[in-house]
């Protein structure tokens, strides 16, 4: 039977690359996005690969194009939740809506994302869960408590649906890039870049296909017995 994947935020950066690699392993794959319609319709012009726009905080949103997705290319039994964004402040700085936003979009958005999915997994007795989680969700960084906050907590998320998954056939996992060879981290100035690499021992940034390559093997079947577990992919920056 033919696997279909569901990437969020996944026809730009690391969420591009790790659509293309499932599609390269063979998954029917749907990439959603927020807000880039040119973007998107590049990804898939150039991909072949479908894209769903709509916001992962709704969870009526989240539901609709779920059931879109679904009915036009099968049921998902692989999600990689990745859409995330940062509203960066330092905390006494830091507004509500700064808050609000990212626990919204990165933590609630994992659920949204899940949870409509979760009965038909369960029913199918197989099915794997991807979040997309940060070094900065184990580390801590200055002015963002708020993207730290949400990072942490989508390890708790993985953690407990593990737990509840396992009898069924479903894993849970998590991924923390460390910095990694983005557009937005290459639109740093040059000097920030040069002092990122500095804290990194391998001595570069990751790419984002080695982030791809450690998703498409935890939702391979041969990952089975890794659940509720963290792969940190930081050039050993960071230890937990």
């Amino acid at each position: 039977m033919e696997r279909v994947a569901l990437v969020t935020g996944g026809s730009r950066g690391i969420g591009a690359a790790i659509s293309v690699a499932l599609k390269n392993e063979g998954y029917k794959v749907a990439a959603t996005y927020a807000g880039n319609d040119e973007a998107a319709s590049n990804f898939t012009t150039e991909t072949g690969i479908k894209t769903y726009k709509w916001d992962v905080s709704s969870y009526e949103e989240s539901v609709a194009g779920l059931e879109r997705v679904q009915a036009e290319l099968g049921g998902i039994d692989t999600i990689v939740a990745n859409a995330g964004i940062t509203r960066d402040a330092p905390f006494h700085k830091m507004t509500p809506e700064q808050w609000n936003q990212v626990v919204d979009t990165n933590l609630t958005g994992v659920f949204n994302t899940v949870h409509p999915l979760w009965p038909s997994m369960r029913e199918r007795k197989f099915g794997r869960v991807i979040v997309i989680s940060s070094i900065n969700g184990q580390k801590g960084q200055f002015a963002q408590v708020n993207y730290a906050a949400t990072k942490a907590g989508d390890l708790g998320i993985v953690k407990s649906l593990a737990h509840e998954g396992a009898r069924n056939g479903i894993t849970a996992n998590a991924i923390c890039p460390g910095y990694i060879s983005t557009e937005m981290v290459m639109s740093m100035p040059e000097k920030a870049i040069e002092a990122t690499i500095s804290q990194i021992p391998t001595g570069r940034l990751g790419e984002p296909e080695e982030i791809a390559r450690c998703v498409v093997f935890l939702a391979s079947k041969d990952s089975g017995f890794i659940n509720g577990s963290t792969i940190s992919a930081n050039g050993a920056q960071f230890f937990v």
